[in-house]
């Protein structure tokens, strides 16, 4: 019997309505940066730890819902292993089909506490190249810490998405992968960081194409690229 939504602890379910609200909110970056078309493209969140008694859970997209129609009630909850509670939404509103790559990276990543994934068109072209996107740009050293990294090539309908996105991450700075012949991944310590993470790497992507129109870019010593990365994650912005 699937987990119900209503017999979890209080603060559990708390917690599960703040996630609702910022998935739903964060799916209009997506169209609006100009990341998906249609209804491609998910964001999910991992759920808040509430008690050890509690079971592991994220929220993410229901399949095929036009962006338009998302709202925090029918963003569908998963535990994860990919299968959907009761949440309250309808039995026939299915998870995303990137459900089960989400959930491998939540349950092999403890750090990570949201994930995106997109087909945005420059980072999608890099990836059916099967090229990463060399680190030539001090954004990209600032935010990836190094070259955007390519997944191996892997269908939905398993996890094995999911395998390839934790194999090419862990131990990367690298917060986003381009999966083959497929388009970009991104993680982050929240589904707002991962989205920001898939901003950028769309960013990176088309600036380094345009670059390469016009000649060779320019290599950035990895002494710099390490400067770069630690005084954006450690110095930069408000603390």
């Amino acid at each position: 019997m699937p987990l119900t939504l209503t017999e979890l602890p209080q603060p559990t379910q708390d917690a599960v309505a703040a996630a609702r609200e910022r998935v739903a909110a964060l799916h209009a970056e997506l169209p609006r940066n100009e990341l998906v078309v249609w209804t491609a493209g998910n964001v999910s969140e991992r759920v808040a730890a509430t008690g050890p008694e509690v079971p592991g859970l994220f929220v993410i997209k229901p399949s095929g819902v036009s962006y338009d129609e998302l709202a925090p009630e029918n963003m569908v909850v998963c535990t994860l292993d990919g299968a959907k509670i009761d949440d309250g939404t309808p039995e026939t509103l299915v998870p995303s089909s990137d459900t089960a790559a989400h959930a491998y990276v939540y349950e092999h990543m403890d750090e990570v506490g949201g994930v995106v994934h997109t087909h945005s068109t420059y980072a999608t072209a890099w990836a059916a190249r099967g090229q990463e996107i060399p680190c030539v740009l001090t954004m990209m050293g600032d935010e990836f810490g190094g070259p955007i990294p390519v997944g191996p090539f892997a269908v939905i309908g398993d996890d094995s998405i999911g395998r390839g996105i934790v194999e090419t991450l862990r131990g990367s700075r690298s917060r986003a992968v381009l999966m083959q012949n497929h388009g970009p991944f991104t993680i982050g310590k929240d589904a707002r960081d991962a989205v920001k993470a898939a901003v950028m790497c769309e960013e990176v992507a088309r600036t380094v194409h345009v670059s390469m129109q016009l000649g060779d870019p320019l290599p950035i010593e990895p002494a710099i690229i390490d400067a770069l990365y630690d005084r954006y994650q450690n110095v930069y912005g408000q603390r």
